[in-house]
């Protein structure tokens, strides 16, 4: 079993690597351009990438248990809605020990496993490719220096910003410019059609 396992682990190994040296060929054309902003091109593409991907791919299991929790919601608002207050609240609490509990649970779950595929995984990806692919070693052979970016404090320290923390910090400063972008965009919209 253990080389079973072995010559799987290999094959695995053997793919990343191809995937990685084909992604260094394709980055190969954008080295003039400099480390930092080759990496705000990825996360920008990853972001890019991961907000169309989730919003194409759900799994049919999660549509049946989002109509499921979605139908046992409505019956239990249905329930609270009843007259008689009493019999409404021990309806509801039948409907959520018997159905509803069980859905949610269930729906989250598979949500979170389908934002683990289609959000999480692809920018965790990226941001290995990122720290693989501009370590200090790469970045002195191809840049002639070890970091992204140098600044100086007032006191006179140096601080370094290697690629991985660029990477983080472009991430955060690209969701900001999406989140922006997309409220000014629905202004924009409104302005333009008033009455919806």
């Amino acid at each position: 079993m253990d080389d079973i396992l072995d010559i799987l682990w290999f094959k695995v190994v053997a793919v990343v690597q191809y995937l990685s040296d084909f992604m260094d060929y394709i980055l190969t054309p954008l080295t003039p351009l400099g480390p930092a902003l080759i990496i705000l091109i990825l996360v920008t593409f990853t972001i890019v990438f991961t907000k169309k991907f989730s919003s194409m791919y759900t799994t049919k299991r999660y549509r049946e248990l989002k109509k499921d929790f979605t139908h046992w919601q409505k019956l239990r608002e249905e329930a609270m809605a009843v007259e008689d207050y009493k019999k409404g609240k021990a309806m509801a609490k039948n409907i959520d020990s018997a159905h509803l509990n069980k859905a949610y649970y269930d729906y989250f779950f598979e949500g979170f496993l389908n934002n683990i595929l289609t959000n999480y995984l692809p920018v965790l990806i990226m941001a290995a490719y990122v720290n693989e692919a501009f370590k200090s070693a790469r970045l002195m052979k191809n840049y002639g220096r070890e970091y992204i970016f140098k600044f100086n404090t007032p006191g006179g320290e140096t601080i370094l910003v290697g690629a991985l923390l660029w990477f983080v910090l472009s991430f955060l400063l690209v969701h900001l410019v999406w989140i922006i972008v997309r409220s000014q965009f629905k202004k924009f919209i409104k302005k333009k059609n008033p009455e919806s």
